[in-house]
């Protein structure tokens, strides 16, 4: 029969008939799918549903696509595998560390009122955490087997807690919480996860939501990348991270998830905190987040597993065999689940179970029982959350996101559980505590009750030799930070001799200068190898054509096509074992990389020195965020500012021209910031840089701009050592004046590509019989905390027989005349000298939004060129009586510069 008629047969059935045979079709391919499900398992079952929409596609069927599954558990009470820990021990222990963070909490504020700290995160997440401590989490003891966790900041006072009954933590010490500098017994325990302050404890810090998230993706994907390079041992180590449902709607949060799937990182495990609130309310009460976030990780191609329902309500979905109960969860959303668990079994009684047939369902079930259901949820229950884990790490393919939902401040009491004051709480009322010590089940008196003491079951309890236990099996007790790398043989001098020589004439930018130094480095028989470039889809732009082809760009499938410039000398490769990670037009999550390989000393012993280059407006600007992540845990490398300043990049105008950047590294304490002019002086921080960082082991790393202007470069100046130094601290003579019996001096700072300007500007000074001693200022910052650290000791010791001067006050000793700075940055980056010198400083820069033309015209509009600074040297020896004013004003005549032109930042 054709199509046509098996239609027109079909058609003349009664609708009776219709009915029957569809009912048995169904009848059919579900006892078909059975029996393969039963003999091959859920694989095959997998792939041939897959067949089938493969086949009813090229038919011209249309099959929906689906995002998100029905609101249950992703893994039926029937497939979760038996639980290898002791429950009960394991509930005790959760509510113990749940006692104690409302301990450590409450007792901070009582003795510093407003010092905060979270109590209900930890309250929602304890058996999340629980079950990966003990059966999961594997520390430093497994080798390069470890796991690296990312643990939910506001959480932190319950790692705490652990550490307490490990006996990692004293009593002081949890009394120190958020007291970072109050003297007395007790460690620093800080309020978040913050490496540079516990060095030895914390390892990511995450409580700048959404960091963790993207953190987490790249160093998973950078665990790979040092296996596929052979750099590291394969491994079974995996990335955990905690995440809260709220911290979702940060952009970092979610933005590098297709990376995660593309690179096919089965390694990194999500576990989101699902207790459906964030610090206001609600994070979606008017639908159900679970649900959302399913499609939006499924959709990204996440393996999702959901953990919705604890075992209270598994008797329940077995006696629904008419579904009305998953007809009611999925009309359930979090605003009314959250009602639940506040409120309990009357409320569930009368607004959950609100149908004949869902009454019906739970015919003799008490108030009792109700209030069990009220606080069931997947994320409580260590027997689901263990198969959740378990699925996750047996996974392959993709990364696994594994959504728990949980009760925010579980267990806290009638002013805390599930309300949306939940976040703020920082001290219950003698009620909820009496509420919490019984919940929780701890033995405190209720004459004790109001102090909120810390409890320890002791050293020989049960519940204690449990924890030891567990961790002993897993490799040792977390969080825990052991940094051990052989410090490199970094290259010295020597190695940078060429570019010490200058370019002999030719015209060369401080990029392609750095370009060549790299291609150097990667070729070093030491330091080669750890070497990491990474780009955001500029290399081209950067003249990296060549780093490209020679290193190759990592990706962990190869190269699967031969590309369209195959046997060029530049040849775009992409290789298992590239070297350069290409991070397509994606700052955030090269950043993410940056840190990702800057802290791989720490976490894995392997010393990898990260250049990140970019475009400088989408540095700092950009990602300050991360940038300060990555000063706070103790990153290493180089960043890299390409087409720096606001009049090198001629033609991009407003967005791209970087004027500030300088500006925006003083925060990050330890982050040194320089803007050479030459390339010798960049081969010497270079040099420097990986000298402090990886031979002499210091936790610091690097801001460097470079320019993608053209110019001879010059030879470094003798005597080179003090040249040298000059450089590294911050400013150096680059050339005296040679007029013969001036009519007055002046003293002229440049930074780099503005240093060209003003030894032109020295050069028409000469014409007005000023002498001009040029000086290039290496790093405002160095000088400024260079300067601000002499003030300080002059001002703790007003006895001392000889006071501290600021380094730039010892290098412009002795120099006559007035001081005029002019740099390609604000002019506030300068004047952070003033205050410190004998005389007043005169500041050039290009505040305001940028522009397109050409360099001349850029300097001109911002007052930084060449004409500019002889006027403002001119008024400077005016200002001091060397010079008539009329010699000023005649100057800016005969230089073109218009006096009535609006000031740059107004136009």
């Amino acid at each position: 029969m054709t199509d046509t008629e098996l239609l027109e047969a079909r058609a003349r059935l009664s609708a009776e008939e219709q009915i029957a045979l569809e009912d048995l079709e169904t009848k059919e391919w579900i006892e078909s799918l059975e029996y393969v499900l039963r003999s091959a398992g859920r694989d095959r079952v997998v792939a041939l549903v897959e067949a089938l929409e493969r086949y009813a596609y090229k038919h011209g069927v249309m099959v929906p696509y689906k995002l998100r599954t029905p609101y249950i558990n992703t893994i039926p009470a029937d497939h979760e595998p038996p639980y290898p820990g002791d429950l009960e021990l394991e509930r005790r222990i959760a509510n113990i560390l749940r006692w104690n963070v409302i301990a450590i909490v409450q007792q901070a504020n009582k003795k510093a009122e407003g010092i905060g700290g979270h109590i209900s995160t930890y309250a929602s997440i304890a058996e999340l955490m629980e079950v990966g401590f003990n059966h999961f989490f594997r520390g430093h003891g497994a080798g390069m087997d470890r796991d690296l966790v990312f643990y939910q900041g506001h959480m932190s006072p319950g790692v705490y807690a652990r550490s307490f009954l490990e006996g990692r933590f004293s009593e002081d010490d949890l009394a120190k919480f958020r007291r970072d500098l109050t003297p007395g017994p007790g460690r620093v325990v800080t309020s978040y996860p913050h490496p540079w302050l516990m060095p030895d404890y914390w390892e990511f810090p995450t409580v700048s939501m959404g960091l963790g998230p993207i953190q987490a993706i790249y160093q998973a994907r950078f665990m790979r990348y040092l296996e596929d390079r052979g750099l590291k041992p394969r491994s079974s180590a995996k990335v955990w991270a905690f995440l809260g449902d709220g911290e979702q709607d940060e952009v970092e949060t979610l933005g590098a998830l297709r990376v995660a799937a593309t690179e096919e990182l089965d390694n990194l495990i999500f576990v989101i905190n699902a207790n459906l609130q964030r610090l206001d309310g609600p994070v979606r009460g008017n639908s159900k987040v679970i649900q959302e976030l399913e499609s939006v990780y499924r959709g990204n191609g996440w393996n999702v597993i959901k953990v919705v329902w604890g075992s209270a309500w598994d008797e329940l979905l077995a006696k629904d065999t008419e579904g009305v109960l998953l007809e009611r969860f999925e009309q359930l959303v979090d605003g009314e689940s959250q009602r639940y668990a506040a409120y309990g079994a009357k409320e569930l009684r009368e607004k959950f179970f609100n149908t004949p047939a869902l009454k019906k369902l739970i015919e003799g079930y008490t108030d009792e029982d109700l209030e069990t259901l009220t606080l069931s949820r997947g994320g409580h229950d260590v027997k689901k959350v263990y198969a959740a884990y378990k699925a996750a790490l047996e996974h392959r393919g993709s990364p696994t996101v594994i959504i728990a939902r949980s009760v925010k401040g579980y267990g806290l009491g009638p002013s805390a559980q599930a309300k949306n004051i939940a976040h703020q709480v920082k001290k219950l009322t003698p009620e909820d505590l009496r509420e919490a010590r019984d919940f929780l089940g701890i033995p405190v008196s209720d004459e004790d009750l109001e102090k909120t003491p810390f409890y320890h079951p002791g050293p020989d309890s049960p519940e204690v030799r449990y924890m030891l236990e567990r961790r002993a099996a897993l490799g040792g007790l977390i969080p825990a930070r052991k940094v051990s790398f052989t410090p490199l043989n970094t290259p010295d001098a020597s190695f940078f001799e060429e570019f010490y020589q200058g370019s002999g004439g030719r015209e060369i930018s401080t990029t392609m200068a750095f370009v060549r130094m790299l291609t150097k480095l990667v070729r070093h028989p030491e330091v080669g190898k750890y070497v990491v470039p990474i780009v955001p889809d500029e290399a081209r732009t950067f003249g990296m054509e060549g780093v490209i082809s020679s290193v190759g760009i990592y990706s962990p499938k190869g190269q699967l096509y031969e590309p369209v410039d195959a046997g060029t000398v530049t040849v775009y490769r992409e290789s298992k074992t590239g070297q350069l990670l290409q991070e397509g037009i994606n700052e955030a999550g090269a950043m993410a990389s940056f840190i990702a390989a800057g802290t791989a000393y720490a976490h894995y012993g392997i010393p990898t020195i990260p250049f990140y280059i970019y475009y400088s407006m989408f540095g700092l600007q950009r990602v300050g965020d991360l940038v300060w992540a990555a000063g706070d845990q103790r990153t290493k490398g180089f960043l890299l500012g390409a087409t720096a300043g606001r009049t090198t990049l001629n033609g991009e105008g407003l967005q791209h021209e970087d004027g500030h950047s300088h500006v925006l590294a003083l925060p990050v304490p330890n982050m040194p910031a320089y803007d050479p002019a030459f390339a010798y002086e960049l081969a010497v921080i270079l040099e420097e840089g990986l000298r402090r960082m990886y031979k002499e082991g210091e936790d610091i790393f690097y801001y460097i701009p470079l320019m993608n202007e053209n110019y001879p470069q010059p030879p470094m100046p003798e005597p080179r050592a003090a040249t040298r130094e000059g450089i590294l601290r911050g400013i150096y003579r680059f050339q005296e004046s040679s007029l013969k019996k001036p009519k007055a001096r002046v003293q002229l700072l440049g930074s780099g590509t503005i240093l060209n300007e003003v030894i032109e500007a020295a050069k028409l000074l000469e014409g007005y019989g000023v002498a001009a001693d040029v000086w290039s200022v290496t790093s405002y910052k160095a000088l400024y905390y260079d300067a601000i650290e002499a003030a300080r000791y002059n001002r703790l010791h007003p006895t001392a027989k000889q006071p501290k001067k600021a380094y730039i006050a010892q290098a412009l000793e002795g120099s006559e005349g007035p001081i005029i700075a002019a740099s390609d940055y604000m002019k506030a980056l300068p004047e952070l000298l003033s205050g410190h010198l004998d005389r007043p400083i005169h500041s050039l820069g290009t505040d305001g939004f940028g522009r397109s033309d050409t360099r001349q015209a850029l300097r001109d509009f911002f007052e930084v060129d060449r004409n500019h600074i002889s006027v403002a040297a001119l008024y400077m020896l005016k200002q001091t009586g060397k010079l008539e004013a009329k010699v000023v004003a005649e100057a800016i005549k005969q230089l073109g510069i218009d006096p009535e032109r609006e000031a740059p930042h107004k136009r």
